[in-house]
């Protein structure tokens, strides 16, 4: 009869590194992932180009659900700002999950919704966000955000 120790041995380790992985990324980063998310909209709703350019790390992206990518800080504040302005109306992202691939590495996924458009038209998509710890704290590295395609036909 084998020894049972081995696998003991693995489910304890596995359970211990899973509450280590856990204990690595407390509530207060999920808090500031979500608020820099907050930070983000605020500063497009005022139009400030300062307080998103601080947001971002300087080789940040963004795929817009157009299929425009900006690549680089000044192009990712550049363009959110101006499709603000150009578009108008309100603009919510609400994060529904906060997924860590590391302890300096997160995924922010989120509805995102624009409302209040030209002709009382609202916008519903989908928005992932990528978030990095630097030296100065969370910042968004790269944005995608993506527009729900009709499911496909059954046969």
């Amino acid at each position: 009869m084998r020894s049972r120790f081995p696998l003991l041995f693995a489910a304890v380790l596995f359970v211990l590194l899973l509450t280590r992985q856990t204990a690595a990324h407390p509530g207060s980063d999920q808090a500031f992932i979500r608020e820099i998310v907050q930070k983000y909209m605020d500063a497009r709703d005022h139009q400030d180009a300062q307080a998103l350019e601080a947001l971002f790390t300087a080789d940040a992206d963004q795929l817009v659900s157009s299929g425009e990518w900006r690549r680089g800080r000044d192009a990712v504040v550049r363009g959110t700002l101006a499709s603000s302005r150009d578009t108008g109306g309100r603009r919510t992202i609400t994060i529904e999950s906060v997924r860590f691939l590391s302890k300096d590495v997160a995924v922010a996924d989120g509805r995102y919704e624009l409302t209040g458009l030209a002709g009382g038209e609202s916008r519903k998509m989908w928005t992932t966000l990528l978030v990095a710890r630097t030296p100065d704290g969370w910042r968004i590295t790269a944005i995608r955000n993506m527009l729900p395609a009709p499911p496909a036909p059954t046969k």
